[in-house]
């Protein structure tokens, strides 16, 4: 590749997870923002919607999805990054790949949202409860961690959810390597910005300051899609019993994974299986003891570790929701995509004290 930086354009643009697209695209020494797309917020300066962000964006303004279609068209290649609501990212995706398409253009989008994580229009409507947007486009996309996928057989991809990243960093290798008896057990919590910005009574701070709760229970819409995504790395149909919980912090995800063994090991044992599986991996880590969330939170990096009683085992990550589990990964597939060091501005560790 060239060291030209390349176009990008971040849809859902004052989202959460799209400012932290945004964040991470302003320090990327690859890439460069053309477009911040919402159509709730044209002409509204992205420093009012983030103002964290006003050093790297003073005077930048989100464009609706027209200007971005007519943008897309003049650029030879570009990257999409779409962080638009589920059961909206699709038809704005569709919309975008279309005007490329007529205008012979190349982009390449990874999609955080969960539009594309099925690899069918009928598996998506069943969970979600309504049409997909676009079922024509499903086959164009892959959905998988980066870690998970050696090779990329489509020119898109979708990355799976925060939670779903939680899981997979445990479930695909144990499965993978025969590790575990394919019947999980997942308790999880995460932070109030897993639920997006719009305010409502679950992450309103009064309630949820200083507090732990249970929800969808045994129900939760990720579930069936780390299902989806397992069995396709694997080729094994498991099952998953999902719990996941709200935290009184507003960044990160702690999950743990528990499962029976198909034979006799010690956490030592199990720990050198993941660290072999992740070697080479620059955000993955293995540790002797449990993870902790102030190492990873606003960074892309993941921590594992694991232990056993002999015959059952635990395993614990922890990610950042809105870095690894979301833009962070996202950058990640796109530095996969062009050919970059998977690392390239993602490195920075974690700050350790938010």
């Amino acid at each position: 590749m060239t060291a030209a930086r390349l176009p990008t354009l971040v849809l859902g643009g004052s989202g959460y997870v799209a400012g932290e697209l945004l964040r991470l695209i302003a320090a990327h020494p690859r890439l460069d923002l053309v477009a911040a797309v919402s159509d709730s917020k044209p002409g509204e300066r992205v420093a009012s919607a983030f103002p964290h962000l006003a050093p790297a964006y003073p005077e930048t303004a989100f464009v609706d999805a027209a200007a971005a279609c007519e943008l897309i068209a003049r650029l030879p290649e570009s990257a999409v990054l779409a962080a638009a609501p589920h059961g909206v990212s699709a038809a704005l995706i569709d919309r975008l790949l279309g005007a490329a398409a007529v205008a012979g253009t190349r982009p390449r989008v990874v999609d955080i949202s969960a539009d594309h994580r099925f690899a069918d229009a009928a598996a998506y409507a069943a969970v979600y409860g309504h049409a997909h947007g676009a079922p024509q486009r499903l086959a164009e996309f892959s959905c998988a961690l980066p870690e998970h996928l050696p090779a990329l057989a489509t020119p898109h991809v979708a990355h799976p959810g925060c939670f779903a990243t939680a899981m997979l960093l445990a479930l695909v290798p144990l499965v993978k390597l025969g590790l575990a008896e394919p019947d999980f057990y997942v308790s999880a919590v995460t932070g109030s910005t897993g639920s997006g910005r719009k305010p409502v009574e679950g992450t309103h701070h009064p309630r949820r300051h200083s507090d732990l709760y249970a929800y969808g229970a045994l129900g939760h819409r990720h579930a069936p899609e780390v299902l989806a995504v397992t069995r396709a790395l694997t080729g094994t149909s498991a099952e998953l019993h999902f719990v996941p919980h709200s935290g009184p912090f507003a960044r990160g995800i702690h999950a743990t994974t528990q499962a029976r063994l198909t034979r006799r090991m010690t956490g030592a044992e199990v720990r050198a299986e993941l660290a072999a599986f992740y070697a080479g991996q620059p955000f993955v880590r293995v540790l002797e003891e449990p993870p902790r969330l102030k190492d990873v939170v606003a960074s892309n990096y993941a921590l594992l570790s694991a232990t056993t009683d002999g015959r059952s085992l635990a395993v614990m990550s922890v990610i950042d929701n809105l870095t690894k589990g979301a833009a962070g990964g996202a950058v990640q597939w796109l530095n996969r995509i062009r050919g970059w060091d998977p690392a390239t501005g993602l490195a920075a560790p974690a700050p350790g004290w938010t």
